[in-house]
């Protein structure tokens, strides 16, 4: 939890435009939403995990956005109506973007999550999971590089820089 709140004030402020998306996951049997944020570099902006798929879980998450970011310039998402309704009520309807497969950066991150799922051999309770998520949406933030958009040496100078942000934010624990 702290090498995650260092790591995340280390990182640079996320771009405008806001990928959102839920994705159920079973947890101690029960099934659970996760609703994620993404920009729109893929970096993840904030998880929460919700038993619900409502207005009122869509709004919870927005909020939580508003508060650690600022204002978006851009919220797209999918055709799930507790979105439109959430941004109407926050007054942000006129920058909803749906449709089509603008929505695939949030949908591609999911898989992250679900590989670390696997290997956990599922989640136990919901407060675990949302602890854990976070924790490991910062680390993964710091040491996703997008390796195909760059050259093998910024690639090794990006790494370079994941690895001191790293040490800074462990050793000074």
């Amino acid at each position: 939890m702290l090498y995650a709140r260092k790591l995340r004030r280390l990182r640079p402020r996320p771009s405008r435009r806001w990928h959102l998306d839920e994705v159920f996951v079973s947890i101690g049997g029960k099934r659970m939403y996760l609703w994620r944020a993404v920009d729109d570099e893929g970096e993840v902006l904030d998880i929460l995990v919700q038993a619900r798929r409502d207005k009122r879980s869509a709004l919870r998450l927005m909020r939580k956005l508003l508060k650690k970011h600022g204002a978006a310039e851009h919220w797209i998402t999918d055709k799930l109506p507790s979105y439109g309704a959430a941004l109407r009520q926050l007054g942000a309807n006129r920058r909803h973007v749906t449709g089509g497969r603008l929505n695939n950066r949030a949908e591609n991150s999911h898989l992250p999550m679900r590989q670390r799922e696997r290997r956990m051999q599922r989640f136990k309770s919901p407060r675990s999971a949302q602890q854990f998520l976070s924790t490991h949406a910062a680390i993964y933030n710091t040491f996703n590089i997008q390796r195909h958009l760059i050259s093998r040496r910024t690639m090794r100078q990006l790494r370079g820089d994941a690895i001191d942000a790293w040490h800074l934010a462990t050793c000074a624990a």
